[in-house]
């Protein structure tokens, strides 16, 4: 089995308050650790749906909980997780979602799969191989403008521009098809980098947001879990970067206050009431955790409630 150790364990569990007879959904199945504990929290009667748009990740699952009659495992992305979910479980609602918006240990680590600019291996970084086109295929067409947009807005990255033009500058003299290759164009293209860090490492997360779409996944599948999670439910979210979690920060803030605008009035309409509430503040990882998993130093769990709709 692939080792890849899940961050906040504890912290998710107690923040779904797991109830032995309920419907989980881990959203992001990956090698399982998080599914593990909640199965564990679980009585005969509980259920749990997990999901994960990465073909490897469902099959290491099935092999690893080949017993487990509780356990539903399903190859699909956020945006598709209201309807797998109701078609997997058969019924309408569950008692809590886990979003984990990190990419998994064998997704890094795995020179084939094309995510790391550590290993050599062919420039793809897509988290469902079987979809879409590989990262080479989408830079081979893309003009400069686009790149140095992805890299500047998913990256961070200040020096988009130079990396974009040197990207053009390198396909134009042969293709870009390894992540040796795209790491060495980019490294030539950065005039400073932060000690300590890669040089390619804020573009290629940002290439690896890009050709999965992950923020609209992400905003996709929050909004289909608010009509997913019966009263009481718990919404959980993982994420790893700062513009991740304002994507979750803002959702939470939206859907837990009155629009200022209707706040004043008398009897605040039913469309405009608050459909969670917020549990707790934002959770790090303990130091303890992060010297046994140094990638789990960038994690950042919220959580909310769902509140019951009022007539």
């Amino acid at each position: 089995m692939d080792e890849h150790k899940p961050v906040l364990v504890d912290e998710v569990l107690a923040a779904l308050a797991v109830q032995p007879a309920g419907l989980y959904v881990d959203a992001t199945f990956g090698r399982g650790g998080h599914s593990a504990r909640i199965l564990a929290a679980l009585g005969a009667e509980g259920r749990l749906v997990a999901l994960d748009r990465d073909p490897d990740a469902i099959a290491a699952g099935r092999a690893r909980f080949a017993s487990e009659t509780r356990l539903r495992l399903v190859q699909g992305s956020f945006g598709e997780l209201a309807a797998l979910v109701r078609a997997t479980a058969e019924q309408p609602t569950c008692q809590g979602i886990l979003f984990d918006c990190g990419v998994s240990s064998p997704q890094l680590d795995r020179a084939e799969r094309g995510f790391s600019f550590q290993v050599d291996g062919p420039l793809d970084m897509r988290m469902d191989p079987t979809r879409g086109e590989a990262l080479s295929v989408r830079l081979a067409r893309a003009g400069v403008d686009e790149i140095r947009d992805v890299i500047a807005t998913y990256g961070e990255e200040r020096h988009a521009r130079r990396i974009a033009m040197a990207i053009a500058r390198a396909r134009e003299a042969a293709p870009l098809t390894r992540t040796r290759q795209l790491a060495e164009v980019v490294a030539a293209a950065v005039p400073a980098h932060e000690p300590g860090k890669h040089p390619a490492t804020r573009t290629f997360q940002a290439l690896r947001i890009w050709i999965n779409d992950e923020f609209t996944q992400l905003r996709d599948g929050l909004a289909q879990a608010l009509t997913l999670l019966a009263p009481q439910g718990r919404l959980a979210v993982i994420s790893f970067h700062s513009l991740e979690d304002a994507i979750v920060r803002d959702f939470m803030q939206q859907h837990s206050s009155v629009d200022p605008a209707l706040a004043s009035l008398p009897m605040v309409p039913a469309a405009a009431r608050p459909l969670l509430k917020l549990v707790g503040r934002k959770l790090r990882a303990s130091a303890a955790e992060v010297a046994r998993n140094p990638r789990a130093r960038s994690a950042l769990l919220r959580v909310a409630e769902r509140l019951p709709e009022l007539p």
